[in-house]
C-alpha cells in the first residue's frame, strides 16, 4: 500500500501517467512486470474518458512468487460515497493447472481486500475489543461488489508461482489511486471510511 501509493504520488509530481510511469522505471523486464502492465493496460481499456467523479487507479506487486498488476475503478459522488465500479488483474504466476479455480482466487482475494481497504478496523475501549462478531464488523456486501475481471499473462518456463493471496495487496493502492485521481485527495492511512471524500 505505501510503496504503490507513493510510486502513484511519484508520478503525478513528474507529470507523467500512472501506469507508464511505472513501467518506465524498470531497466528489464524484471519478474515480467513490463508485461504484465502491458497487458493490463489494454485489458482495463487505461485512459480511456470516463464520467465525472469516476477515474482509474492502478498498482502492482510481487506475492508469493506471483506478480499481479490491477487497475480498479472508482466512482466518488459529491457526499463522498466511494463506490468500485470494477476491477481488472493480470496475474503471471509462471503456469496454470486449473484456470478457473486461480480465477476464483484472485477475485475472492479482492472481496477480502476489498472490505480490508473500505472498512477494516477493530475498536478498542477500556482493553476491550467492541466488534466482537460480524454483526458488529462492517463488512463488503453483495450489492457493493464491483465487477471483477481477471487475465493471466504467463511466463510459463519452471515458473511456478502461488495464487492464494497473491491479489490482495494491490487492492488498496489501486482503489486509493483511483480516489485521488477522481477527488484530488490523497489517502495515505487505512481504512477509506475513515476519509471525509466530500467534494465541496
Amino acid at each position: 500500500f505505501a510503496l504503490e501509493s507513493f510510486l502513484d504520488e511519484l508520478a503525478v509530481a513528474a507529470k507523467a501517467d500512472p501506469l507508464d510511469y511505472r513501467a518506465g522505471l524498470l531497466q528489464s523486464d524484471l519478474a515480467g512486470y513490463r508485461r504484465v502492465l502491458a497487458v493490463l493496460k489494454e485489458k482495463s481499456s487505461w485512459g480511456r474518458k470516463l464520467p465525472a467523479g469516476t477515474a482509474q487507479g492502478v498498482a502492482i506487486h510481487e506475492s508469493v512468487g506471483t506478480v499481479v498488476g490491477q487497475v480498479a475503478e472508482v466512482n466518488v459522488d459529491q457526499d463522498g460515497a466511494v463506490r468500485i465500479l470494477r476491477i481488472v488483474s493480470v496475474v503471471d504466476c509462471g503456469n496454470l493447472v486449473n484456470p478457473l479455480t486461480a480465477e476464483e482466487q484472485i477475485e475472492s482475494a479482492g472481496v477480502w481486500a476489498l472490505t480490508a481497504a473500505l472498512y477494516g478496523k477493530l475498536s478498542v475501549v477500556d482493553g476491550v475489543v467492541q466488534e466482537s462478531n460480524f454483526d458488529r464488523y462492517r463488512m463488503l456486501r453483495m450489492s457493493e461488489t464491483p465487477t471483477f475481471e481477471t487475465h493471466f499473462s504467463l511466463a510459463g518456463g519452471d515458473m511456478w508461482g502461488g495464487i492464494g493471496e497473491a491479489a490482495v495487496g494491490t487492492v488498496a493502492p489501486a482503489v486509493t489511486n483511483a480516489i485521488f485521481k477522481a477527488t484530488g485527495k490523497r489517502i495515505r492511512s487505512l481504512p477509506i471510511a475513515d476519509h471525509d471524500l466530500r467534494r465541496s
